[in-house]
């Protein structure tokens, strides 16, 4: 597990500042955090009324807050002579192999994780948050600009796959013809 899980809890106050066990304090609006310093959470949506509503993310903290505080968590540790490229790749690959333990052994698993638990849905969530944190640590040491990258990849996927030629195939671009 990464190093931060457990070290790096946070816990809202009344003047919306998130203070970290670290000793690190930082501002976000109140709406984004809850008592506990987590996230407020959607309801689990089913339903063809529950699909067009649809799963959203929290607006904070942003990809940007997110290098910041891994750049401060790392700093305050010097670890920066360990968070090179390829350790980071190695690291981010390592937690990839946590989030499918996860999921090993449980067969095709539906949207919204029902039948799954409270705790089992928090490991989830804390797996996933490594993978985001080292992937987000990794785009910084390699001076990518993550989110304008993603925009720049999804209009080369919208011409690689043109709806109107691969609606409800999973083939590949390779395997489709004009």
């Amino acid at each position: 597990m990464m190093a931060t899980n457990g070290n790096n809890t946070c816990e809202a106050n009344g003047d919306a500042h998130a203070t970290f066990s670290n000793g690190g304090v930082d501002t976000f609006p109140k709406k984004s955090l809850v008592a506990n310093g987590t996230s407020p959470q959607p309801k689990p949506q089913s339903g063809a009324a529950d699909q067009a509503e649809g799963f959203t993310f929290s607006h904070e903290p942003t990809i940007e807050d997110i290098r910041r505080l891994q750049a401060e968590f790392t700093d305050e540790r010097n670890w920066n002579q360990f968070h090179q490229p390829r350790n980071l790749l190695l690291a981010l690959v390592g937690e990839v192999g946590e989030v499918s333990e996860l999921f090993q052994w449980r067969g095709e698993v539906a949207e919204g994780l029902p039948g799954w638990s409270d705790t089992e849905r928090e490991n989830l969530a804390q797996e996933l948050s490594d993978v985001l944190i080292y992937l987000v640590e990794l785009a910084d040491k390699c001076r990518i600009d993550l989110p304008q990258a993603v925009l720049r990849k999804m209009a080369l996927n919208r011409l690689k796959y043109p709806a109107s030629k691969v609606h409800g195939s999973a083939k590949k671009y390779t395997e489709y013809k004009d």
